[in-house]
């Protein structure tokens, strides 16, 4: 069977397009994707955190004693703009890569045959149609903005603790100049990124169900147990430095919490865990579009290869058991024993197949990362006898 190529699936990205992209290709056109990218996670990092440290020092909030939580010492927001943040525009690069990928396997593989190249194409343009779009964004952008005017002005699980955030004066309190800042321009550019990576998985969710409806090349003894789909599991593994990202922002917010709001980790253990199970199952959604199309696929295999199991095993019962053998042929040595063998085990393929694509180690590396960024936070929060204790236990 001839591969098929096709220009426009070479060309496939969620992430080089949309108006925030064609904006600043404008002021980088003539750099290459790598260092274009590297060059806006620069920026960022400049826009959203370093006039917070500048406005911080002119009011006298960057360090002291006079506040509990002091710029410098908020866990929190360095975090975010300094590690998740860069974190967040520099796997881009990474994740569109694997998915063109992907998207370009369908057609080495075989799965999309050459009738159906014109509606997989289709379903290509209409993603790539949505991904421009200016709506999207837009909506994206009022979004972000929408939690500042209705929601907390400071970082969540801070409590009462006196920050960097406000002034106080007697029983009035208003915003500092980095207070605004924060709320204006860092917090919602963050939320605007991660409200952004949503709206790629669900543009790649929709192009997985649009090429689920194509009549795939589905082959239920495929040894990925995913009828050939198994592939689309490295798709999602490449999202662990996002994952990580989000865990790393969860575990500064939990540590502030801890360090200056007189929580406990055994308190806080809701929402680290809580975090760990939405970050992994968010993930693993968009695999579940293939859902339908891989019931029907062993459904259909469970009968075809359940009638051709029951055939063959009653011509070799026949043959072999009820004494209907040729004269002078012997068992030993003979192929049949070994086509009963094959076959039987295509058949326990086609029982083991999964309903999703998804394999065990893709989900261990997202828990993995969603993990990772607590260890510091634990190790910090533990007492060192105690800590010791458990690291023996452990090994011994």
């Amino acid at each position: 069977m001839s591969e098929l190529h096709s220009s426009v699936a070479e060309s496939f990205s969620l992430t080089q397009g949309g108006p925030l992209y064609r904006l600043h290709l404008r002021f980088g056109h003539a750099h290459e994707e790598r260092a274009r990218v590297l060059r806006r996670a620069l920026l960022a990092v400049v826009v959203t955190w370093l006039p917070l440290l500048v406005l911080s020092i002119i009011q006298g909030v960057a360090y002291g004693k006079q506040l509990q939580i002091p710029f410098l010492r908020d866990f929190a927001v360095n975090v975010r703009f300094l590690v998740a943040l860069p974190i967040l525009i520099l796997a881009e690069s990474s994740i569109d890569h694997e998915w063109r990928l992907l998207v370009v396997h369908f057609l080495k593989s075989g799965l999309v045959k050459e009738p159906d190249l014109p509606s997989f194409e289709a379903a290509i343009g209409r993603v790539t149609r949505l991904r421009d779009s200016v709506l999207p964004e837009a909506i994206i952008a009022a979004v972000a903005y929408a939690l500042f005017l209705f929601g907390s002005h400071t970082e969540l699980l801070m409590g009462n603790a006196t920050n960097w955030h406000t002034l106080r004066f007697g029983s009035n309190s208003g915003l500092t100049l980095a207070g605004w800042w924060f709320n204006l321009i860092s917090t919602p550019f963050f939320r605007f990124l991660l409200l952004r990576w949503l709206w790629r998985m669900f543009l790649w969710a929709l192009f997985l169900w649009c090429v689920s409806r194509i009549n795939l090349n589905l082959v239920a003894t495929h040894s990925d147990l995913a009828a050939g789909l198994g592939f689309l599991s490295l798709g999602q593994k490449r999202f662990s430095p996002i994952v990580f990202a989000g865990g790393a922002v969860v575990a500064s917010q939990v540590g502030n919490a801890i360090a200056y709001n007189g929580a406990t980790l055994a308190g806080m253990r809701s929402v680290i865990f809580g975090y760990g199970i939405v970050a992994v199952l968010l993930l693993i959604l968009p695999l579940f579009v293939t859902t339908p199309v891989l019931i029907k696929t062993k459904s259909q295999a469970l009968l075809s290869y359940g009638a051709l199991v029951t055939s063959h095993n009653q011509s070799f019962a026949a043959k072999w058991i009820d004494g209907h053998a040729p004269q002078g042929d012997e068992i030993l040595g003979n192929p049949d024993p070994s086509s009963l063998i094959d076959l039987g085990s295509s058949f326990q393929v086609v029982q083991q197949m999964k309903r999703v694509p998804i394999n065990k180690s893709t989900l261990t590396t997202l828990i993995v990362a969603a993990a990772l960024p607590m260890v510091p936070l634990i190790v910090l929060v533990t007492p060192a006898d105690k800590l010791m204790r458990a690291v023996l236990k452990m090994l011994l």
